[in-house]
């Protein structure tokens, strides 16, 4: 009886989820960049990076939220002499949640250009993006409350298309900092699974700024402060990592950060990541804060992620993994 109560009441609340769709988000900010600003696309030490993120949150209920990230980005036409270049981006994600495996599955193409201004210390950077998507569930154990509803699907296609815009700038050999904004589901597609709904994704705007204090020679202190908002919600994040480098030679990198991250008014991000070689290993774990702390015991998320480059530059003592530069 219980089972075909919350059946129920997901069919009744489908038109708000529609309504007040969301995208991912995730903990680990700088992993995957491309997933907060497509114009931070190719900026790395390097010609190409892979990326993988799993999420699971809220273990506690009885068919947690996950989510897995893959992501692919390839510089190309780079030219030192005019300190300019392109880069190209691939990421697919896909999520599952519930005893109805309510998720969707998207993916987006990205193409950006950077251009370095003046004597090279500042760059600019452009990009588009392009992609869809498809949210839906599992039809099989429902039981409709009201077999007059107009129930149309259990699956929604959409296109999706965004912008965004960054700039990056070095202030010496111990400091850089970037800031970037974003616009993603620029055509607000109709997602909606009622045969006469007009439920919207709404456009997600995303602002965000991390820097790189270089000091003591081999640490280094990284302050983030990002904020997101789409239709009535939104999200504001800020902390800082320490990351130590045991040595920066390519062939021998070596690094360890460890950082706080305050989502307000919803959790707090303990994170770690292990940089050896070509390879970045992170986990990060979310303690819930909000007013759901009582039925996820505070058990927020844990996330998994780990990125490969290809064709790491020696940039010993530079501050801004640049790809040109």
């Amino acid at each position: 009886m219980r089972r075909r109560w919350v059946i129920s009441s997901f069919l009744l609340l489908l038109p708000l989820i529609g309504v007040r769709a969301q995208d991912q988000h995730f903990s680990l900010l700088d992993l995957d960049p491309m997933l907060f600003n497509p114009a931070y696309s190719g900026f790395f030490d390097g010609t190409q990076r892979y990326g993988l993120v799993y999420r699971n949150q809220w273990a506690t209920v009885s068919h947690p939220f996950q989510t897995l990230t893959a992501s692919a980005e390839w510089g190309f036409l780079r030219s030192e002499r005019n300190r300019n270049g392109f880069s190209a981006g691939l990421w697919l994600t896909a999520d599952r949640a519930g005893t109805l495996s309510y998720g969707s599955t998207a993916g987006s193409l990205v193409l950006s250009y950077y251009q370095a201004l003046g004597n090279g210390d500042d760059l600019l950077s452009f990009a588009l993006e392009a992609g869809a998507g498809q949210v839906g569930f599992n039809p099989a154990d429902i039981e409709l409350p009201d077999h007059t509803e107009p129930f149309g699907n259990n699956a929604a296609f959409y296109p999706t298309a965004g912008i965004g815009l960054a700039w990056f700038r070095e202030w010496g050999i111990n400091l850089y900092t970037k800031v970037g904004l974003s616009v993603r589901n620029l055509n607000q597609p109709k997602i909606d699974f009622l045969a006469d709904g007009d439920s919207r994704l709404a456009r997600k705007w995303n602002a965000y700024a991390r820097a790189e204090w270089r000091f003591l020679r081999s640490w280094s202190l990284m302050p983030v402060v990002g904020y997101q908002r789409q239709g009535r919600y939104q999200e504001l994040v800020y902390g800082a990592d320490v990351r130590y480098y045991f040595d920066e030679h390519p062939a021998t990198y070596l690094a360890f950060s460890a950082g706080i991250i305050a989502r307000h008014a919803d959790a707090a991000s303990l994170n770690f990541a292990v940089l050896w070689r070509e390879w970045t290993f992170a986990l990060s774990y979310d303690a819930n804060l909000s007013h759901l702390s009582q039925a996820s015991h505070t058990l927020g998320a844990f996330e998994l992620g780990v990125t490969y480059l290809v064709g790491r530059k020696d940039r010993r003592r530079k501050a801004l993994p640049c790809p040109i530069i």
